[in-house]
């Protein structure tokens, strides 16, 4: 049998400890770019809810409050309750004009500051135009 100098031994477990707080650091900075791309698409998709909701011809048409809503309660409906500016442009335009909603999100990172300092809150925006019916 080979023989392992006793300085050798530790040297084994402080690789692992190394390799170990890189490999937990990249799984959950994956899980935190999920969560990031998760909550983008949610916010894309209200975004279009309401954009979608406020074009259908109607008399009298959507206003402003009424599209903010329907896209507040798609977010509700998705589970989410973080708080988001909504930005409603063009509401009750002529047919044919431009409606944009804007939703804008501030992510807050869950895991991430933890493990690598100075990383702050990000804004994720969406923004759906469609023309009016």
């Amino acid at each position: 049998m080979r023989q392992i100098n006793q300085g050798q031994k530790g040297a084994a477990g402080l690789e692992f400890a190394i390799i170990a707080a890189l490999f937990l650091m990249i799984i959950f900075g994956i899980i935190e770019f999920g969560l990031i791309m998760y909550a983008k698409g949610i916010i894309t998709n209200a975004g279009r809810e309401g954009a979608r909701f406020g074009v259908i011809y109607s008399s009298p048409r959507k206003t402003d409050p009424e599209i903010q809503a329907k896209v507040q309660d798609y977010l509700q409906g998705s589970g989410f309750t973080d708080p988001v500016v909504i930005t409603v442009t063009g509401a009750g335009g002529s047919t044919e004009a431009n409606l944009t909603v804007k939703v804008d999100y501030t992510y807050h990172f869950l895991i991430l500051p933890s493990f690598v300092p100075g990383i702050s809150n990000i804004t994720l925006s969406a923004e759906t135009v469609m023309r009016l019916e």
